[in-house]
């Protein structure tokens, strides 16, 4: 009998020192991995942000939703000089900024704290209504999500909401690698766009097509780009 050993799905040059470096005494699964490729393409060529800038109002924002992953955030974060790459050492330690949920208040350039599954683009919604009240148009915001958190009915509020009023400074962007308990019809974009969101599907490994999908959103409605992974990862 022959046996294979599964190994981790291949991880951005400048992102996979970080990471390793955050495995010391844990192993990441594939909810980490699965985050890595879209969190780069991110930060290395869409998020107008640097570590200078994480308090300009103008900044675009990131909100993670899928805070169980947030190693690979980390990860990003130290390649990009927004965390020294030393407090990559000690994540989830007794003294450490880095909890295994990710902290504003700790930890810079982080927008939010998550927890619970499901309150992310509910908060997305709110940060992009903030941003429309103060007359500010260029900021974009961008949410994160694992498709099992479309099972929330937090989710399924939001993304009407944001279809209904044209949050068009608003983009989703879901992770789908088939855990969600039920699914939908047609795919996961059909969720979005039944409540007029525009949509693009795209393998989640394939940096330039995950940049065109990410920069390919109307000037009037709402963007969502599923980020196929494969199953497991």
């Amino acid at each position: 009998m022959t046996t294979t050993t599964a190994t981790a799905p291949p991880v951005p040059g400048p992102v996979a020192a970080p990471l390793e470096r955050l495995r010391a005494g844990r192993e990441f699964g594939p909810n980490v991995y699965s985050t890595v490729d879209v969190l780069w393409v991110l930060y290395d060529r869409i998020l107008r942000i640097t570590p200078q800038t994480v308090d300009d109002p103008e900044r675009d924002r990131f909100l993670l939703s899928k805070g169980h992953a947030v190693a690979g955030y980390y990860a990003v974060l130290a390649a990009k000089g927004f965390v020294p790459a030393d407090w990559l050492d000690d994540q989830g330690g007794p003294d450490s900024r880095l909890g295994d949920h990710p902290d504003r208040l700790l930890v810079p350039g982080v927008e939010i704290g998550s927890g619970s599954l499901g309150h992310g683009l509910g908060l997305g919604v709110g940060t992009a209504l903030g941003l429309r009240a103060q007359g500010r148009p260029d900021p974009r915001v961008y949410v994160l999500l694992g498709d099992a958190e479309l099972d929330e009915g937090s989710n399924h509020e939001a993304i009407a909401y944001a279809g209904a009023t044209g949050l068009a400074n608003l983009t989703a962007i879901v992770l789908d690698n088939r855990s969600a308990s039920h699914g939908w019809p047609g795919g996961v974009a059909t969720r979005f766009t039944v409540n007029g969101w525009t949509a693009a599907t795209v393998d989640g490994r394939n940096h330039d097509a995950l940049h065109a999908a990410l920069t390919g959103h109307e000037k009037h409605r709402p963007h969502v780009v599923v980020a196929v992974v494969e199953n497991g990862e």
